[in-house]
């Protein structure tokens, strides 16, 4: 669990982190430079989640030696999936990267979202349902496993 107090707002108690795959973490289907290394150490802390329809088909061989679990999506509603997904294991402890369409709900379900920029770009609504934008998944990442950059960037 992380325990991040945010300055004139809520304490947050994060126990699951729940990322989408490509566009997320991973950019046509390759797993991005130094995101392994992140998720290992988060791993340590929260309980990982990646959420896909897995387009390219290969996720679970990238994610192998990632300490998470894997939901794979039917095609049809992701989105809906994805929040489901978010509620089952409790909106109020779960913190949610993505970047598209199939991500708003649960970005906005999760006590906090985080919407990231990268190569495949954002659909405009993620960002109106983030808490927090990032343009570097690592960044993003980051934010978690130093919390001081998400206390100055939430703080009131």
């Amino acid at each position: 669990m992380i325990e991040i107090p945010i300055p004139g707002q809520r304490k947050l108690h994060l126990k699951y982190l729940v990322l989408d795959y490509n566009g997320t973490i991973a950019h046509n289907g390759e797993i991005i430079a130094g995101v392994k290394k992140c998720l290992i150490e988060l791993g340590a802390k929260l309980e990982l989640h990646i959420v896909t329809a897995d387009t390219f088909g290969n996720a679970r061989t990238c994610l192998a030696k990632v300490p998470c679990n894997l939901h794979l999506l039917n095609k049809l509603n992701q989105d809906r999936q994805k929040l489901e997904y978010v509620k089952s294991l409790g909106s109020d402890y779960t913190v949610c990267i993505g970047n598209g369409r199939n991500d708003c709900l649960m970005i906005k379900e999760a006590c906090l979202g985080i919407a990231v920029i990268l190569g495949e770009g954002a659909f405009s609504g993620v960002l109106f349902e983030a808490d927090v934008i990032c343009t570097n998944i690592i960044t993003a990442l980051e934010l978690l496993l130093f919390p001081t950059r998400l206390q100055a960037t939430l703080r009131n």
